[in-house]
């Protein structure tokens, strides 16, 4: 059964779908990673039973992005990427696929971000970004969208992700997860 969790604004699908652009979508709070990734590492974390070890964000889509966040125990490192979807962020874990979610811009609407939120517990697997944000009548960010045309780079510390394709309109395929 697809669940929302509305306290978190968090809607994941329950059978993740490597096919699917996004396995859900995220309405966090404000664009401080900083403030808003600790809470999304720990809901992630519980529901899918999976420790999350990386984070790849958009450097243009958040301010205040950390290098590692503390998380039960361990640090979760957070590599940020100038190129590729800038509405998408993806966890990595140990052994299992990636989980890609939409981002909903915070200052969205409470309807078109509910619809977006419900639309993404929903199977979306044939629906590009770009679709569930139409559908969801979700509000265009052409200053962000400008660079989803790139490939996608992104780094950390101690490894990083080249290469990928971006994850846009013609995005099907999940990113590797870093060595």
């Amino acid at each position: 059964m697809p669940r929302v969790d509305s306290e978190l604004r968090l809607s994941l699908h329950p059978v993740l779908e490597r096919s699917a652009v996004v396995n859900g979508a995220w309405w966090p709070y404000s664009r401080d990673a900083a403030a808003e990734l600790p809470d999304l590492i720990a809901a992630v974390d519980q529901r899918l039973r999976r420790t999350t070890l990386l984070i790849g964000v958009h450097r243009d889509a958040w301010r205040r992005i950390p290098r590692r966040i503390p998380a039960r125990g361990r640090t979760v490192r957070i590599g940020g990427f100038r190129h590729g979807d800038p509405h998408v962020i993806v966890l990595f874990f140990a052994s299992d696929e990636p989980v890609a979610l939409l981002i909903i811009p915070p200052d969205t609407a409470v309807g078109p971000a509910e619809d977006a939120l419900k639309l993404t517990a929903q199977n979306t697997a044939d629906l590009t970004d770009d679709a569930i944000f139409a559908l969801a009548h979700l509000p265009s960010d052409p200053a962000l969208r400008a660079t989803a045309d790139s490939v996608a780079r992104w780094g950390s510390e101690s490894g990083s992700v080249s290469g990928q394709e971006a994850r846009h309109s013609s995005r099907s395929r999940r990113p590797s997860a870093p060595a």
